[in-house]
């Protein structure tokens, strides 16, 4: 897989980063992964993943959460300090608190292990597609006549065109899944979005998703632009107040 070149036409593959310990698990998730075209950088420890992470670029980060050294929760977070770019946790059980902590950490979704390796294409594919404000992941588009207005919400402004946020006049910092979720809110003001809508619409699951990871998302969104700008309707969904 490969994603064009700003100001070009080239192709640049897309670079995973993949931080897991198990040593047969690391190669064979390389290789699967390299099969598909991307290119993949990898360690086998937590505190040598957050070096590599650190020299050099990548479209998207593939963390175990048991780690030597630094766990991926604990590298989650490190990562979130600077850089939004998208993050896929694995878990080795898909237990309950590794998936929270790991989506409170700041990670964008989860896959449980062992991964099958279309649905771990699957899901990258998609983290892909929601990263749309990285301009690695997309193309430089040519100039438009005209910019759609920014959405006001109160102290909130979402500028569309520009996919930049602002709550009280400054800027917020949005990973891929928060960003995607915001707009889909923004496009429907006062419009209660249930769980599921949210799955297929957000995260692009054609299939059933876990619904934790709407609810982790909408935690961590609050956080960053006001917890009263969404409101929770029981039995039924989420709303942005207008």
């Amino acid at each position: 897989m490969s994603v064009p070149v700003a100001g070009g036409n080239t192709l640049a593959p897309v670079t995973v980063l993949l931080i897991e310990d198990d040593e047969v698990i690391r190669r064979s998730v390389t290789m699967a992964l390299e099969r598909y075209g991307y290119r993949v950088t990898s360690a086998g420890d937590g505190l040598t993943g957050l070096e590599l992470f650190r020299e050099g670029r990548h479209d998207l980060l593939l963390l175990d959460v048991m780690l030597p050294g630094l766990d991926g929760i604990g590298l989650c977070r490190r990562v979130r300090e600077t850089s939004m770019d998208p993050i896929l946790m694995m878990s080795a059980r898909g237990d309950a608190l590794d998936v929270v902590s790991g989506l409170e950490a700041g990670a964008d979704d989860y896959v449980v292990k062992p991964v099958d390796t279309a649905v771990l294409v699957a899901r990258i594919r998609s983290l892909l597609r929601r990263a749309t404000f990285s301009p690695a992941a997309r193309p430089e588009e040519p100039a438009r006549p005209a910019e759609p207005a920014p959405l006001v919400f109160g102290d909130l402004t979402i500028d569309t065109a520009g996919l930049e946020v602002f709550h009280a006049g400054e800027p917020v910092a949005l990973a891929p899944s928060e960003l995607r979720l915001l707009l889909e809110f923004a496009a429907n003001p006062g419009v209660v979005l249930d769980r599921r809508t949210l799955l297929r619409d957000v995260w692009d699951y054609g299939w059933h998703g876990d619904s934790r990871v709407v609810d982790l998302c909408v935690q961590r969104l609050r956080r960053k632009i006001g917890a009263e700008r969404i409101e929770t309707v029981r039995g039924f969904g989420y709303k942005l107040r207008r």
